[in-house]
Formats: C-alpha cells, structure tokens, sequence
C-alpha cells in the first residue's frame, strides 16, 4: 500500500485522508461545528444531528471530498477570508474526526433511540466545547489523545511518523523542492515546464 504521505506523481485513492492538511481549514470546519451543534441545541432542531453525523462519517472517510461543510470551506471561505496555507499532519485530525463520530452518533442514538434529548444535547455541548477550542485557540483534544496514544504505543509510530517533527518534514521536502503534502513547488514546478 503506498504511503499516506502522497508523491508529486502519485494521486491518493478517493477514501483517503490527506496528509498534510491545512489546519485554517480544520479549526473553519471546528467553527461550522460548534455552529450547527449550538443551534440544534438553542433552536430544539435534533435533525441537524444527522448532519453534523454524516459531516463527520464523510470526513473521517474520504477528508474533505464528501463533506459539504469542508467543501464551503475550502472553495468559499478560505478564499473569500484569505486564510494562509499552514501544513499539519492529518492523522490526529482524522482521530479526532472520528471522536466527532462518535460524539455525534451518540447523541443521535439518546435522542432518536431512547427519548432522551437532555443527554444527547450534553453530549453535543461536549461536541461544542472541543470544537470551539480547535476553532478559536487551534488546540485539538482529539489531537492530544491521539499523541498519547501513540507515546505509550496504541497507536503505532508507523501511523504518523512525520507527528513527532513535523517542520522536519517541511524542510526535508522542501530541500526536496516539494510542498508539504509532496507536490512540486510552484516556481520549481513553472521552471520545468516548457514555454509554447
């Protein structure tokens, strides 16, 4: 199987998760989240708890192709907003996608399940609260869970090797003259192609 890490000639399969992805797009997404989780809450909507669901499902899936909140944030906001490309590693960002699974379904199981609505909304104010520190501070708990994990060897080192450093990885593919996420520079990548 190839690596997560991608090649400038290799394309990734469509159930992939990028790596490296850009963390102004994360905490945009984190933001949409607390938005719609609040307004179930405040407006008694628990249908949009299937959205907020599918939103997860399809992110920890295929990263941001199936998501229609990922797919507005990275062609409408982050233009629109002129938000800077700032590489990550994705593997915690899936880990903490797929607690943002798991919070959702829980809260959609209590209140569709079992009736009981009070449950599921504390369960999305906890939703809420690691959202909102991914959106307004960057600090992603799922994140920190998943190095834990890693540190005492849950999670094998194999799965991120670039997490420990990841400016290492940055500047070893930029000696390189690739991006972050392992496609040519720019001006390298305008310097190769013949003029017509």
């Amino acid at each position: 199987m190839a690596p997560a890490t991608g090649t400038p000639t290799q394309k990734q399969p469509f159930f992939s998760f990028p790596n490296p992805i850009n963390e102004s797009v994360a905490r945009t997404v984190a933001a949409g989240v607390v938005i719609m989780a609040a307004a179930t809450i405040a407006f008694d909507f628990p249908w949009l708890m299937l959205a907020l669901a599918y939103g997860f499902i399809a992110r920890v899936a295929a990263g941001p192709r199936l998501s229609p909140m990922a797919q507005l944030t990275l062609k409408v906001v982050i233009p629109v907003l002129k938000l800077p490309y700032r590489p990550i590693p994705g593997p915690p960002k899936r880990f903490a996608a797929t607690i943002g699974v798991v919070f959702s379904v829980t809260a959609i199981v209590l209140h569709f399940g079992f009736g009981l609505t009070g449950a599921a909304y504390g369960v999305l104010g906890g939703l809420i609260f690691a959202a909102g520190l991914e959106a307004v501070f960057g600090y992603c708990l799922g994140c920190k869970v998943f190095s834990v994990l890693m540190r005492i060897g849950v999670i094998p080192e194999s799965v991120c090797e670039d997490c420990a450093n990841f400016d290492a990885r940055i500047k070893r593919l930029a000696a390189q003259g690739l991006n972050p996420d392992g496609s040519p520079c720019a001006p390298a990548e305008s310097q190769s192609q013949p003029s017509s």
